[in-house]
């Protein structure tokens, strides 16, 4: 069975260095689809990681605990991703004076 395994430790920097390096190319150019993209492309990894652990068959059950954890691991880039993609989000609303529905983090980005 293959298995993008992203809870090993140089997949983990790995993954928060393209993750960084997104968010400022994001930030400068005050584009929030770039971080949409990268959110989507956790969220497809948290869905084939989820089907993997659901029809894995009995001769991989050694398997599921290292699925498990990289379910684990997507859930936190999941919410890193989605926090990076409102602020990045916020910038850009700013930076074009678009009507902004909602501000009800704006007590977090002034922290930020």
């Amino acid at each position: 069975m293959f298995i993008i395994d992203i809870s090993t430790p140089f997949a983990i920097i790995s993954a928060v260095a393209i993750l960084l390096s997104l968010l400022l190319l994001a930030k400068e150019l005050k584009k929030s689809a770039i971080m949409a993209v990268l959110l989507g492309a956790f969220v497809a990894l948290l869905v084939v990681h989820t089907i993997q652990l659901i029809t894995i068959s009995e001769a991989y059950l050694y398997l599921s605990s290292t699925l498990a954890k990289c379910l684990t691991v997507d859930f936190i880039f999941i919410l890193l991703s989605y926090i990076s993609y409102m602020w990045v989000d916020d910038i850009e609303t700013k930076y074009k004076n678009k009507k902004s529905i909602d501000n009800s983090l704006d007590w977090f980005w002034k922290k930020v």
